[in-house]
């Protein structure tokens, strides 16, 4: 197990803040943005970190327009800024009276609020980095690893938890606070009790097509409202809804997203899954090991690449299809030492004319299944 967690947002937030004024470090609660911020800052002198949740800093921005001149020259940190969204105008006049790389770093949950906020204030001043759970790249250094990732999540308090209880607990607090604060904050504020089923039915959704109706009658709600709580939980990097590909390929394709949670130790705890022989017995695990494959795929996909799943009516299927520019990559995900493909892989392969395939299994040992096609594991992935 890795000892410490190299993350790669490290490397693009300084990146970015090279060329440009401010950085947005966008991602769920907890997944490890503070404490890459504060790495950051304590690099770099005279570096100034405020909480937005706190009632202390928040009076210290009491007037920002001075506060900001105050300390110009020096990173500012600005961390849940989406406490007092009145700040993204005030930034933009700041920067546009001193336009200097590396002055603002905003550390944001990832809420729509901040997202339209700073759209419309800060366009063509404000650089974004995502966050995701800790990857594999990020963690795993033995086969092993990969089992103990899978089982925990990307979440570190919950992967570096000293056992499973303390783990489960951790999930079941964040679950807690996530239902009776964080989501409230994001304008989605049901009963505790249906946000509760709602998560309980994504869980066992997972890998699946997403019909509202159906949900909406579970719930005793409507279809729109369980759209736009799925909305904002995607909005908040807590779960996936991967579209259907769509392209006038003279086929019957499926219309209807599928909905991943995507962090799979919030799966498995939403499952009831505490262990590693829990989860391998569970009727569920193909599909957690599904989305916690298509996590790491989608989660290091290069800028202007596009993910979507394939099949048709006719059973032609690829569990994911990557598209940069005109080269498009399929993956097929299978929960096997020696994983089988179908006809229908092969049948989505030719539709699409994939420039290469690949099966991703828990396997230590790559191989080729035919030309352009490999059985690669996680760590492999290109």
């Amino acid at each position: 197990m890795a000892a410490t967690l190299e993350r790669f947002a490290d490397s693009q937030v300084r990146a970015a803040l090279a060329r440009s004024p401010a950085v947005a470090l966008l991602g769920p609660r907890q997944v490890g943005k503070t404490t890459l911020a504060k790495r950051i800052a304590g690099g770099l002198p005279g570096s100034v970190y405020l909480d937005l949740e706190s009632e202390r800093d928040r009076i210290r921005l009491t007037d920002p327009r001075l506060f900001f001149e105050r300390y110009r020259g020096r990173l500012l940190v600005l961390d849940e800024v989406q406490n007092a969204p009145g700040i993204f105008a005030e930034l933009r006049g700041e920067i546009d009276s001193f336009r200097h790389p590396g002055r603002f770093l905003i550390l944001g949950s990832a809420s729509p609020h901040l997202l339209r906020q700073s759209s419309e204030s800060l366009a063509g001043r404000l650089e974004y980095v995502d966050m995701a759970p800790v990857q594999v790249a990020e963690f795993c250094r033995v086969f092993e690893d990969l089992q103990t990732l899978w089982l925990r999540g990307g979440f570190p308090p919950a992967l570096l938890a000293h056992g499973e209880a303390d783990c489960w607990d951790w999930r079941e607090g964040f679950l807690r606070n996530l239902i009776s604060r964080d989501l409230p904050a994001l304008g989605i504020a049901p009963a505790p009790e249906t946000m509760h089923r709602f998560w309980r039915m994504l869980a066992h959704l997972h890998g699946q097509l997403f019909n509202a109706s159906a949900i909406a009658s579970s719930l005793g709600v409507s279809p729109p409202t369980v759209s736009r709580h799925l909305d904002a939980l995607c909005g908040a990097f807590l779960v996936r809804r991967l579209e259907p590909l769509h392209g006038n390929l003279g086929k019957r394709l499926v219309k209807s997203p599928k909905v991943y949670v995507r962090d799979s130790g919030l799966l498995h705890h939403l499952l009831g899954v505490m262990t590693v022989d829990d989860l391998i017995g569970h009727p569920g695990a193909g599909a957690s090991w599904e989305g916690f494959v298509i996590e790491q795929i989608c989660n290091r996909l290069p800028r202007g690449a596009t993910a979507s799943f394939y099949r048709t009516a006719a059973g032609a299927e690829l569990d994911l299809v990557v598209e940069t520019g005109k080269r498009k990559i399929g993956y097929e995900v299978k929960f096997s030492s020696a994983p089988k493909v179908t006809k229908g892989f092969w049948q989505a392969c030719s539709d699409l004319a994939v420039d290469r395939a690949y099966v991703v299994a828990p396997v230590r040992e790559p191989w080729p299944l035919a030309n352009d096609v490999e059985v690669i594991s996680p760590f492999q992935l290109p």
